[in-house]
């Protein structure tokens, strides 16, 4: 079953050119001073991501990886270099336009699941579609839609506390793709789940970039490396194309 259909709400207007990248970094350094002299998180970033790809970023630990992906989702402003999203130039934005932008084509999947306590499953997924301005009725219906297509009808009333870790994270692809993201962002997504869970969240991802998704994933699974079409590997903040070794 499509996990969109023609209920869901069409994703916000983007001017893509045809052949243009969705996403386009150029350059792209993020640094801190150290004493007296400059530690670099990424050095000489340059990425192209197609719409409709599934890109995966590996590394080590402290590579930069999560860095990039906060870059890449508009949450992290204090970097230099030149980015694009579908030709839009963030980098010519201030912080609150970034920002803005962000919550209209951005969805964000996270290791920690970050969904909030005091609301219901339907609750969560209700507030990405808040943030857009979508109509309540509109919203209660795109809503009772997600719950069937993720299989989670039954847990609509429950809090996080009362899922499973796997049952967690399915609410929060839910809740990052309700609205129709351009993009989907996931940092370490199975990172809390075992083995079996973690083979299930792949191929959800995976039928959701069949269905025109374009994703990013960070993670340090090869196996979750292998469900998407493209590897890039950052090390001390450099970047290669290709898995590691």
């Amino acid at each position: 079953m499509p996990f969109f259909t023609s209920s869901a709400p069409a994703p916000a207007a983007l001017d893509l050119a045809p052949g243009a990248p969705l996403l386009s970094l150029r350059d792209v350094e993020k640094s801190y001073p150290v004493g007296g002299s400059t530690h670099y998180v990424l050095r000489r970033i340059s990425l192209d991501v197609k719409a409709g790809d599934f890109l995966t970023i590996m590394g080590p630990s402290g590579a930069g990886k999560s860095t990039l992906l906060a870059i890449l989702g508009l949450l992290d402003h204090d970097w230099r270099g030149g980015f694009t999203f579908a030709g839009q130039p963030i980098h010519a934005l201030p912080p609150k336009a970034r920002t803005s932008f962000g919550r209209r084509h951005v969805g964000f999947v996270f290791q920690q699941y970050h969904l909030l306590d005091d609301l219901t499953v339907a609750e969560n997924l209700d507030v990405p579609l808040e943030y857009r301005g979508v109509p309540k009725s509109e919203r209660q219906a795109l809503v009772a839609d997600a719950l069937d297509r993720f299989g989670i009808v039954g847990k609509k009333d429950l809090f996080p506390r009362q899922l499973s870790g796997g049952q967690q994270q399915l609410v929060g692809i839910a809740r990052a793709v309700i609205a129709r993201p351009a993009l989907l962002l996931a940092d370490e997504p199975t990172g809390n789940l075992h083995s079996g869970q973690a083979r299930e969240i792949m191929g959800l991802f995976q039928e959701l970039n069949r269905q025109g998704t374009t994703i990013v994933q960070v993670t340090h699974s090869e196996e979750n490396a292998r469900a998407g079409s493209r590897i890039v590997t950052l090390k001390d903040g450099w970047m290669t194309e290709g898995a590691e070794g």
